[in-house]
């Protein structure tokens, strides 16, 4: 093997390792962004079908909540313990996109689902929320919705588009995280992120660590050899 082939490995590492400092240091000001875009949002506008969405933005919506097609998100975990985000379709107007309404978060009980738990009969109202989005996870396995079940369909990392194929209705293309204070929800504790800014700047200072010791040692093995050779 050829002698400068380790230093040059080194370096690539090196590279790499502040590269990826950098991004962890861009992720969190990405977030640290969010959570100021979350805590500075006005108050609640009343929204109309084709009007701009900002992420997080207040809005109250008014409809009719369909519990007779609601979606479970399954493996939702929160404090160590499995549950369901509970969506229900928010019916607008009968030429309109439905508006998906997360309801929040309720607890599995390790049996077999009882629809009543998520059962409501309320007339028209006005929701009041915050845009944002479903869940993502970075590997799924199979289809998100399993079709021909009864309702409420159980499912695991839906798309939006997999959302509407299910209802058999377009959807509006964000979610309304239903307000804590309103009724009719469950567990509600919306946030930007799971991640912070401080975990990534942690992680952006171990990077640059990393990079800063293997950086020395490459330094101080090329040195060791220049002294050798002269």
């Amino acid at each position: 093997m050829p002698s400068w082939l380790p230093l040059v490995i080194g370096a690539l590492l090196v590279v790499q390792f502040a590269g990826l400092g950098v991004w962890q240091i861009n992720r969190g000001l990405e977030k640290r962004a969010a959570l100021e875009a979350f805590d500075a949002q006005p108050g609640f506008t009343t929204w109309s079908n084709g009007m701009q969405i900002r992420s997080f933005q207040k809005l109250a919506v008014t409809g009719h909540l369909d519990a007779d097609h609601q979606i479970l998100l399954d493996n939702i975990v929160i404090d160590s313990r499995y549950g369901y985000y509970v969506l229900t379709p928010l019916i607008v107007a009968d030429d309109e996109p439905l508006v998906i309404v997360n309801r929040g978060w309720l607890e599995s009980d390790g049996q077999g689902f009882d629809p009543q738990r998520v059962a409501l009969d309320v007339p028209e109202l006005s929701v009041r929320g915050r845009a944002g989005s479903l869940p993502k996870a970075g590997y799924r396995m199979g289809d998100a919705i399993q079709a021909g079940l009864p309702w409420p369909q159980h499912a695991v990392y839906p798309t939006m588009a997999e959302v509407a194929q299910a209802l058999g209705r377009d959807v509006q293309s964000f979610v309304l995280l239903m307000d804590p204070d309103e009724e009719h929800g469950f567990l509600r504790n919306w946030e930007p992120a799971e991640m912070g800014p401080p975990r990534h700047f942690a992680y952006a200072f171990q990077w640059f660590a990393m990079a800063a010791v293997l950086g020395a040692l490459l330094g101080w093995h090329s040195r060791k050899r220049w002294l050798r050779r002269g």
